[in-house]
């Protein structure tokens, strides 16, 4: 009986560093997104920038903006001056540059609690809305009390609002996070609804978790990316509404620099001449506005797998 011969090792093969790899996800896909998409760059600076002045800008600006300088009013833009000088003779490029602080603050403060509130009664309401008893009847009342919220002209329920208690920061806070809770609710609802008919909450279901457990720790996490895709475009517009509401008188007081006041303030001035008292402030709002659509219109395309390239 012969032996057989004996096995020989297979022939080792050269496998390339992963340093040779390319990159594909992180933060390396997102510059790559950023770079093949100049609208989305744009955005990206000009939310920078306000953060940037929402930070720092009450500090650079080259008068006080709360006070009056000595002189006449209504000094046109000049090199002393680069926006010129207000009714008040206050240096308008030192209050355009230091509005973002309060108006950046009030948009960030309210969209952040209506993003909590939204997203969690959107779960509620979309995850328990099948459910028999006191579940349904709360999911029910929840979706109801969005549609009564809904069912008025934003500005004018926010004006009721502020008037109601008085203009003010804390007041302007409280009525646009109110006025925003529905549509987070309703974002986050639609998105709850599609993944609990996946097969891994019945798995997760099957392996004994709770109803609440499911909802939270396994159906939450994968119904975000819509609410989130929208908190850009809900803080611009918390910003436009911030500045609508002081252009009215129902905001933020005089004489704290914030851009839709300016406006309201530089608007009559207009009239006779005086074209820079409202122009740089309604530019400032207008380029910050559309900085956070252009970001939120790149976030959803980011975070949407099917969009990019």
């Amino acid at each position: 009986m012969s032996e057989s011969a004996p096995a020989t090792l297979p022939a080792r093969v050269a496998l390339p560093a992963v340093a040779d790899e390319p990159r594909t996800g992180g933060w390396y896909a997102f510059a790559r997104f950023v770079g093949q998409r100049p609208a989305f760059l744009a955005g990206l600076v000009i939310v920078g920038l306000t953060v940037f002045l929402a930070a720092v800008g009450p500090y650079i600006g080259p008068y006080p903006t709360e006070t009056a300088l000595p002189g006449d009013p209504l000094q046109p833009p000049s090199l002393r001056h680069p926006f010129g000088t207000d009714v008040s003779n206050m240096d308008i490029f030192s209050r355009v540059i230091a509005a973002p602080r309060i108006d950046l603050t009030i948009a960030l403060v309210s969209t952040g609690i209506a993003f909590v509130f939204g997203v969690l009664l959107g779960v509620i309401s979309g995850f328990f809305g099948g459910e028999r008893g006191l579940a349904r009847y709360a999911s029910e009342g929840i979706m109801r009390a969005a549609d009564i919220v809904q069912a008025f002209p934003v500005f004018i329920f926010a004006l009721a609002l502020v008037g109601f208690r008085g203009p003010g920061a804390v007041n302007v806070i409280a009525a646009l996070a109110f006025l925003n809770i529905p549509f987070f609710l309703r974002i986050t609802r639609g998105a709850v609804l599609q993944v609990r008919e996946r097969p891994f909450i019945e798995a997760a279901r099957c392996a004994g978790n709770s109803e609440w457990r499911i909802a939270f720790f396994h159906v939450l996490p994968n119904a975000l990316t819509p609410p989130v895709a929208n908190i850009s475009p809900t803080i611009g517009f918390s910003i436009l509404l911030t500045s609508g509401l002081s252009f009215v008188g129902a905001g933020v007081p005089v004489p704290t620099p914030e851009w839709g006041s300016m406006i309201a303030i530089g608007a009559p001035n207009m009239m006779t001449g005086q074209w820079w008292t409202a122009l740089f402030p309604g530019i400032a709002l207008g380029i910050s506005i559309l900085g956070y659509a252009l970001v939120g219109d790149g976030l959803k395309e980011f975070l949407d797998p099917t969009k990019r390239v």
